[in-house]
């Protein structure tokens, strides 16, 4: 139980301080700790070491940096493929940025982006891509603008 002395002592430790507007806080945010993330935009992840076999579905963002084997279905969301990331997939996505490896079909709404070190296998189907300097990418690719704006109005 909470004495009147505690109490007392309590919120001054986390109300603001006279020279600042903003109150001190005790601990880290979670978020604070990641590096690669920022507050506005948030993603679901798997990480480096989880491997999955099976179909993966979502509504909202993923980044991989794990291995998946099997199709990948976001509904127009962005897929981030990491550095570590190793995929056998069929991609539908709305964007998807890949450093790691892809072998397997994209198809995106908006932007297909290949990194550097990123590498894809497979034919890309979507809007508009970008392929850095000494990323790989072997097969074919189909890009129709005219993906976007069905999107937008879908």
């Amino acid at each position: 139980m909470w004495s009147k002395q505690q109490a007392v002592a309590e919120p001054s430790a986390v109300s603001p301080s006279p020279a600042s507007n903003s109150p001190v806080v005790p601990f880290s945010s979670p978020s604070s700790d990641r590096l690669d993330s920022t507050p506005a935009h948030h993603a679901a992840r798997i990480s480096a070491s989880i491997q999955i076999k099976g179909h993966v579905t979502g509504s909202e963002d993923l980044q991989i940096d794990g291995i998946v084997d099997g199709p990948i279905s976001l509904q127009g969301h962005e897929l981030t493929v990491g550095p570590s990331a190793q995929l056998t997939s069929e991609i539908h996505a709305g964007e998807v940025v890949v450093s790691g490896k892809v072998q397997g079909n994209v198809h995106a709404r908006g932007r297909v982006d290949i990194k550097a070190d990123g590498s894809i296998v497979g034919d890309i189907s979507s809007a508009r891509i970008s392929i850095e300097d000494g990323a790989h990418f072997k097969s074919r690719i189909e890009i129709d603008p005219a993906k976007s704006q069905r999107s937008a109005t879908s």
